[in-house]
């Protein structure tokens, strides 16, 4: 080994989190044991706004912890762990003291009842104590695996401050002993009593903040003759409402926080996607993250942070955002995204055919005129007419679209491709945009329709010229020589639903991504096990992304692949159950009939937004609305044959109107309190 390398003892890992119990209310979150102590030890704590406010807390009775026995989400923001503490009370089988812990996250911090109760024969007497302290870690310095530099709380209280943040923690008639709070307490027989403590932040320096209003989607109601169906969306529905945001300083604008742990702030594309699959249930969250990513939209060149004019932003933090494990160094607003601009105009084009306002579209028109500039300029610097990225700066991202790890572009044989890097769903969503873009054009009375239909029309024609490989399969990218990059990969599914393919096109696409290589049971694989770069534990290249199989099923279910769809779905549905219904960011590609159960990907985020938001792309492709507000029109395109079996939603939302849409087991559909000014076209 030479002098400089280090030893394995000294490489800094990122700490797994797929066994930790998630509880969420943005911008704070709170990762903890299954037994709901937080340790000193990897990812465990409360963060707030990318700041661990909380680095241990652990609940001790006479000096011990007591026994856990069960956990449960207990509502948005809200989790339950109840624990026995069976050294005390009567010397029998039953456990005659019982202790639950109620956390709950809130704007300002964290707040925990603990509720012990006892059914002993005689008085038990005890010392409670909450054991905590605080290291006002960066989030980034958590994720390398890196301890961060102790801060020493104010003499006498439990109160720590660094860089403008402020934490103190509290107890109602606690003593402070130490870092501990203290209670002591006396049960009489059949008596219970509860304690509260509670964490307090201040942080000016935030770059998120709390929504101080409602959710801003409908409170949708499925049955289903799959009961996972509901099961799945009930929890998924919960998580979104935890991982709402503002902007600081933008209190009227929502959008979804990307995931916990890391991700809690603007991601475009993340925030961007999860908006679009909650469309059928208002248009508000839209409105919301359009407008957040507008006003940050690029004006500038700048090759360090990725900024170009008409460009959406990738990710926004309070600071340079630095991960020594892998070399990255993002600045607070990073532009290093190759399809959030592309998928922000199609996302104003899509919210405008649900409902949203003509003034709220109008008002953005600036900005999507912008972004369809950036599109056929900054976005193609060889001028090939496909877009493609390559990180310049040398600290950035490598890979810039949703498979972002720096392996994710492989060829069949496992080489990794060099940039820049053309990767085939990016030019899908382009044509999309192309075509979108040019009709909000056409409908606001704005020039340069005609222009971007010849974009997406020749963007069609090169893209079937280029792309296409031996085995009949779009590539997954083209290269720096432009070559086909020719692994069989998720990606090609993103195409279904644009319109850059063909019928026949899109049926060998809709074929293969149901083959066995492909689907194995719980979703659908981001690689081919065929492909020698395959993985199933691999992040980019085999694993499952429920947000990405969600993405092809919405697909596959408006060009008309039912059946395809259903295998897709039924897979995700299998995979819910095992994760308590709160689908990861990402699990295993291991085939169903191989493990029985998925298996998570051990630093996968738990809640992950897109992965939430999944649930409705299910139940809203089993139904198949596609409203044309401007149009007038509605069309009910359900899967043909009912392969979900029956569905019915009360709650989606046409035009800011709550609407009922059901199909039966025959796949009939039907509509309800549709306003007579629409016109329902039945197809399927």
């Amino acid at each position: 080994m030479p002098a400089d390398s280090p030893s394995a003892a000294d490489v800094r890992l990122q700490p797994l989190l797929h066994d930790l119990v998630s509880t969420v209310m943005a911008p704070t979150s709170a990762l903890s044991g299954a037994d709901g102590q937080i340790r000193a030890a990897g990812v465990q704590g409360t963060f707030h706004a990318d700041r661990r406010v909380v680095s241990e807390a652990v609940l001790l009775i006479d000096g011990r912890e007591a026994e856990p026995i069960a956990h449960a989400a207990a509502g948005p923001g809200r989790s339950r762990f109840t624990s026995l503490a069976r050294w005390l009370g009567d010397v029998q089988p039953d456990p005659v003291v019982r202790v639950d812990r109620l956390r709950e996250i809130r704007a300002y911090g964290m707040t925990e009842e603990i509720t012990i109760a006892s059914t002993a024969t005689m008085p038990v007497t005890m010392t409670v104590a909450m054991r905590v302290d605080c290291d006002l870690a960066a989030i980034e310095t958590v994720k390398s695996g890196h301890d961060a530099e102790p801060v020493t709380p104010v003499a006498g209280e439990l109160t720590w401050a660094s860089g403008g943040t402020t934490v103190a923690m509290t107890g109602e008639g606690a003593q402070v002993h130490g870092r501990e709070l203290r209670w002591r307490v006396t049960l009489q027989p059949g008596q219970t009593t509860t304690l509260c403590w509670r964490v307090m932040v201040t942080d000016p320096a935030a770059v998120v903040a709390a929504p101080s209003g409602p959710v801003e989607w409908s409170a949708l109601r499925v049955v289903a003759a799959d009961r996972r169906i509901p099961a799945l969306l009930a929890q998924s529905l919960d998580d979104l409402a935890g991982l709402r945001l503002t902007e600081t300083g933008h209190p009227a604008d929502t959008f979804l926080g990307a995931g916990v742990p890391w991700f809690l702030t603007v991601f475009g594309r993340d925030s961007l996607w999860a908006a679009r699959m909650l469309l059928p249930l208002g248009t508000d969250l839209a409105r919301g993250t359009l407008r957040v990513l507008a006003r940050r939209q690029g004006v500038k060149h700048d090759p360090l942070t990725g900024e170009a004019p008409g460009k959406i932003m990738h990710e926004l933090r309070r600071g340079e955002f630095v991960v020594p494990v892998n070399g990255l160094r993002l600045p607070a607003a990073y532009y290093g995204t190759i399809d959030a601009t592309p998928l922000w105009i199609s996302l104003l084009h899509d919210a405008w055919r649900w409902g949203l306002p003509d003034g709220e579209v109008e008002a953005l028109l600036p900005a999507m005129e912008a972004a369809l500039g950036w599109l056929a300029g900054d976005a193609d610097p060889d001028g090939d007419g496909f877009l493609e990225y390559i990180d310049v700066s040398g600290r950035g991202l490598a890979n810039q679209g949703w498979k972002d790890s720096g392996d994710s572009v492989r060829f069949h044989d496992g080489r990794l491709a060099d940039p820049p890097i053309a990767l085939a769903e990016v030019q899908g969503y382009a044509y999309e945009a192309a075509v979108k873009g040019a009709a909000i054009l056409d409908a606001f009375g704005r020039p340069g329709a005609d222009v971007w239909r010849a974009y997406a029309a020749s963007m069609a024609r090169r893209f079937r010229e280029r792309f296409w490989v031996e085995g009949g399969y779009p590539a997954l990218a083209l290269d720096r020589d432009k070559r086909p990059v020719d692994a069989l990969t998720s990606n090609i599914g993103h195409l279904l639903g644009t319109g850059l393919l063909n019928h026949e096109e899109s049926a060998r696409v809709a074929s293969l991504l149901a083959s066995p290589e492909m689907s194995a049971g719980f979703g659908l694989r981001t690689m081919s096990s065929a492909d020698k770069g395959f993985s199933p534990l691999s992040y980019h290249c085999g694993s499952v992304w429920p947000h990405d199989t969600a993405i092809v099923i919405a697909g596959l279910a408006r060009d008309g692949f039912g059946a395809e769809a259903a295998v897709l779905a039924e897979g995700l549905l299998a995979a819910a159950e095992p994760f308590e219904n709160r689908l990861p960011e990402l699990l295993s590609g291991d085939a169903r009939d191989a493990v029985g159960r998925p298996v998570p990907y051990p630093a996968s985020c738990r809640p992950q937004a897109w992965s939430a938001a999944a649930a409705v792309v299910i139940t809203h492709a089993a139904l198949g609305l596609h409203p044309d507000v401007p149009g007038g029109t509605v069309e009910l395109r359900p899967m043909t044959g009912a392969p979900l079996g029956a569905v019915a939603a009360d709650g989606f939302v046409v035009a800011g109107m709550p609407v009922s849409v059901s199909v039966d087991a025959a796949g009939t559909a039907e509509i309800d309190r549709l306003p007579d000014r629409f016109k329902v076209v039945t197809t399927g």
